[in-house]
């Protein structure tokens, strides 16, 4: 009701509305954010509208991230090595990685995520075209040995894209990656709250406290490589009219 009073009395100009007010959440750790569209894909590997795109690097990680050069750097990997003239690549994991159920992330969930998204992301497939072999000789380690180099290949684990190359678990990742995967677990620095989650209303994400980021870093890549700043975040899903009476009130942050 108080949302269709607003509208009713608005008497500001579009302009106004738009103008997003950050800092004016109903507590100082939690944002209240309207995307663009319905979360309605929750599979980051399948692909879909930006807001698909958006929460899955919010409760996902990369192996890589994109920095603001376009430059792959290190994100869940602490670095790679590269020997026999780019044919064999040596990815190492960052120590203390892990999931959101608790788990560690192991390199076996890597090698198993790798080859599901590599079917929907065309470099990464062409990676997978060019690997003779992809393994993990330990807990830590995942190798590609290939059969001609492929000097992209941070880049073709890093996106970006409407398909996110996630990694998660092994057992979702097993799943056909033309099938939506029916666990959402992540390694990122929100957990997907599936309980409180209404398709066409609301979406809720809480800070993971595991998570780690990375320190360090060449300039102009974001040290963490992503923090987290509140506590919780709420999507909202409005029409843009609501949305904007929304914001006028404070109801909402962005």
């Amino acid at each position: 009701m108080r949302r269709r009073d607003l509208l009713k009395a608005a008497g500001v100009g579009v302009a106004a509305l738009t103008t997003p007010r950050i800092g004016r959440a109903e507590k100082a750790n939690k944002l209240v954010f309207v995307p663009t569209e319905d979360l309605n894909v929750l599979d980051p590997v399948i692909g879909g509208p930006r807001s698909m795109r958006n929460y899955a690097y919010l409760v996902f990680d990369t192996l890589y991230g994109i920095d603001t050069s376009w430059a792959a750097q290190p994100q869940m990997v602490e670095g790679h090595q590269v020997e026999e003239d780019g044919l064999t690549w040596t990815l190492r994991l960052r120590d203390g990685l892990r999931f959101h159920d608790n788990e560690p992330v192991l390199a076996r969930d890597v090698v198993a995520s790798i080859r599901r998204f590599a079917a929907r992301i065309s470099l990464a497939e062409a990676l997978m075209a060019a690997t003779e072999e992809l393994s993990a000789p330990d807990d830590r380690t995942v190798r590609f040995r290939l059969k001609r180099p492929f000097p992209h290949l941070p880049e073709a684990l890093a996106g970006p894209g409407g398909n996110v190359p996630a990694i998660m678990p092994e057992r979702p990742a097993a799943t056909s990656p033309f099938k939506p995967v029916a666990e959402i677990i992540g390694s990122g620095p929100y957990r997907f709250l599936p309980e409180e989650h209404i398709s066409g209303a609301r979406t809720a994400y809480a800070r993971f406290p595991l998570y780690q980021p990375r320190t360090g870093g060449p300039v102009g890549f974001t040290s963490g490589p992503k923090i987290a700043h509140f506590e919780r975040v709420e999507w909202l899903t409005l029409d843009p009219f609501s949305a904007m009476a929304a914001l006028r009130s404070g109801e909402i942050d962005w």
